[in-house]
């Protein structure tokens, strides 16, 4: 298995196997773009499943401390613009790829060889809906300690959109260096 080997999407119709139907029955997609604009993803909606992921991968391949992500069958997703500009990265001796803009850096597609009829997209690529919400956690326990937990904010005076969150006390002991 290569990574992002994704093929056009023709949606099937009454008017016969592989046909494309009428413009007025289109299934309603969703755009995916890169920082760049480089690269655009199209999917057929709605996505699979949604979820947040915070495994110790996803968070250095994101740097963060966790990424959404869309789950899509991948004949429903399409390379829209800029096939030429991702660049991949097999992983675990071929069992996962990570693919990305490499222009930008942009993550733009996680597989797995165990799910190859499924493709993963970070949800964050789309402006609008995808048809899932995200309601599952993968490697929760793999959260860092400095990960947001919902814990209270408050604005900061004098930056506008700036919110803080109240200092946790520590001992001495416990930090880190």
């Amino acid at each position: 298995m290569s990574p992002a080997k994704i093929k056009p999407t023709t949606p099937k119709s009454a008017n016969g196997p592989g046909k494309k139907p009428p413009a007025d029955t289109e299934l309603p997609t969703a755009l995916g773009r890169c920082l760049c604009g480089e690269v655009e993803i199209r999917v057929t909606l709605p996505a699979f499943w949604a979820w947040h992921d915070h495994s110790k991968s996803t968070q250095r391949a994101h740097g963060a401390a966790y990424a959404t992500y869309i789950g899509c069958w991948k004949s429903k997703v399409r390379i829209a613009k800029g096939k030429d500009a991702i660049a991949s990265v097999e992983l675990e001796e071929g069992r996962r790829f990570r693919s990305f803009c490499s222009r930008c850096g942009t993550p733009l597609l996680y597989e797995r060889r165990a799910g190859s009829k499924m493709i993963n997209l970070p949800r964050a690529l789309f402006g609008g809906r995808t048809g899932r919400e995200p309601r599952y956690h993968i490697g929760h326990e793999q959260s860092p300690e400095w990960a947001f937990r919902g814990e209270a904010l408050k604005p900061v005076k004098n930056y506008p959109g700036l919110l803080q969150s109240r200092p946790s006390k520590k001992k001495a002991s416990e930090w880190s260096v």
